[in-house]
C-alpha cells in the first residue's frame, strides 16, 4: 500500500459511486480510505478527513484525467 497516493478527497459516500464504476471498467488499482466508516457515520467526515481516493502511482496520471473529465462535464442549468 505504500505505492498508493491520495489523488482526491470526497465528503460523502454517494459522491464516489460513478467514479468507482469508471475505475473498475478501466482496470485501475484503487481503494477508498474511510469509505465504510463514513457510510455508517457520515457526520464523521470532517473529523476523519473525508473519503480519500488512493491510486497506484502507475495509474496516477490516468486517474487525474478521469477526474478532470468528470469535473469539466458538470454544468449548472
Amino acid at each position: 500500500m505504500e505505492d498508493f497516493q491520495t489523488i482526491a478527497i470526497f465528503n460523502y459516500s454517494h459522491e464516489i459511486v460513478v467514479l468507482k464504476h469508471i475505475l473498475d471498467q478501466e482496470g485501475i488499482s484503487y481503494f477508498f480510505e474511510n469509505e465504510m466508516t463514513l457510510s455508517v457515520a457520515p457526520f464523521y467526515s470532517n473529523a476523519l478527513g473525508g473519503i480519500k481516493l488512493k491510486v497506484h502511482l502507475n495509474d496516477f496520471e490516468k486517474v487525474q484525467e478521469i477526474l478532470d473529465r468528470l469535473n469539466n462535464n458538470l454544468t449548472i442549468v
